[in-house]
């Protein structure tokens, strides 16, 4: 029983560690396309263009 126990204690403190570096990290959670602003379609074409669009995006807002 001790052993269930450690390893739920340990679980929920990477669970709580990943929980903060995401609120740290500003990141926001997303679709295979990038995100819900644009229906994209999930063509391989597409998610270029979406990647494109959203990686220009961010370097935008980064400067």
């Amino acid at each position: 029983m001790e052993t269930f126990f450690a390893t739920l204690v340990l679980f929920l403190a990477v669970v709580g560690i990943m929980a903060i570096g995401v609120i740290a990290t500003g990141r926001s959670l997303r679709g295979s396309c990038g995100g819900t602003e644009e229906g994209c379609e999930c063509s391989e074409e597409r998610r270029r263009a979406c990647a494109t669009k959203r990686d220009e995006a961010h370097e935008g807002s980064a400067s």
